[in-house]
């Protein structure tokens, strides 16, 4: 397109014209294209109208500028009009834009997380033994997580290495058992719940540990409760969650809050009990750590020791999850790959 070196009102107007028939008179999608490059390209004819109103009479501007805008506006209009009437055409020759005789995409199905998984599994067990499930706060006060729960001002897990503190007394649960606490404190013995959550601690990250974990804790405070009784809840439990094969043991053990205390362990399962990396060579993985509740326990919350007894338990939910679906690292449970969530659809 050659260059404008002299213009008026009248040729723009005409130029209007001749682009809007040109557009309407295309027969083509690049024809359209091609009267677009021309009057409104970068290199047609709407920049040079646009650079030529300066060399109109300060008298005649406003009305040169009207003229440019029209121009621009009225090609624009008539070439959106022109393709949209020219692909209503394609579409007609070709058929309806959407066939709904085709059957339809298959969208897989989503599924709960392993973890989530577990804790559903878990519920509806304990439910069957008389546990209600009870949930608290994820940010706990130092009493509910520590004091009531009889650890000394002293104990490692107060530090700022062990805990997450976020001032003011509070801090991050570093486990469930301060449900215990709200509940004792709140309800009247006897008492037989299971408190499902998430739990913080400032572990380095591993096959085995998370700073971020699941925990699912039980409490059963009743008359005449015994040791014997927290052993066949913990096993009936295992059996029920893991099968027969799955082997289990207690060890003596010592939690502030308990006495006396054991751990229970479930079989590794990545190498059959012979050792690997997963259970540090020993061929087993710590699952719960569980005792008799400690009568000064008893004693923070208002209950009598002496007539009543109770054992709790905790045991981590990612470490069963691990177990039950052969998982060999903890960390693939949060690295979100669909792929490796798919599996438990």
């Amino acid at each position: 397109m050659a260059e404008i070196f002299w213009m008026n009102l009248a040729e723009i107007d005409a130029l209007t014209a001749e682009g809007v028939a040109g557009a309407q008179q295309a027969a083509t999608v690049d024809a359209v294209e091609a009267v677009r490059i021309q009057y409104l390209g970068r290199k047609g004819l709407l920049p040079q109208i646009m650079k030529g109103l300066k060399d109109f009479a300060p008298a005649e501007r406003g009305a040169a500028g009207r003229s440019a805008n029209a121009f621009k506006d009225s090609i624009t209009a008539a070439i959106e009009a022109r393709l949209l009437a020219l692909r209503g055409a394609a579409g007609a020759v070709a058929g309806p834009a959407f066939d709904y005789t085709l059957p339809g995409s298959w969208r897989g199905l989503g599924s709960l997380h392993p973890v989530s998984l577990v804790i559903t599994d878990a519920v509806r067990i304990f439910s069957r033994m008389g546990f209600a499930v009870a949930e608290g706060p994820d940010i706990e006060n130092a009493y509910n997580n520590f004091e009531a729960l009889n650890t000394p001002a002293h104990h490692p897990s107060l530090a700022e290495t062990d805990t997450f503190w976020l001032g003011k007394g509070e801090l991050l649960r570093t486990q469930t058992s301060p449900v215990q606490i709200r509940v004792m404190q709140s309800h009247p013995p006897p008492v037989r719940i299971i408190t499902p959550g998430r739990c913080y601690r400032r572990d380095t990250t591993d096959a085995t540990h998370s700073a971020s974990f699941h925990q699912i804790e039980g409490l059963y405070v009743d008359r005449q409760v015994s040791l014997a009784d927290l052993k066949g809840t913990l096993a009936a439990f295992m059996r029920a969650m893991m099968g027969p094969d799955v082997g289990v043991r207690f060890r003596p053990h010592f939690f502030p809050f308990t006495e006396p205390s054991v751990e229970c362990d479930f079989s590794c399962h990545v190498c059959g009990g012979k050792g690997c990396r997963v259970c540090k060579q020993s061929g087993w993985i710590e699952i719960a750590g569980a005792g008799m509740v400690d009568p000064r326990v008893f004693g923070k919350v208002g209950y009598d020791a002496e007539a009543w007894t109770g054992f709790a338990f905790g045991m981590g939910v990612e470490r069963i999850a691990m177990i039950k679906y052969g998982i060999p690292d903890i960390r693939m449970l949060y690295e979100n790959d669909a792929r490796f969530l798919a599996q438990f659809g």
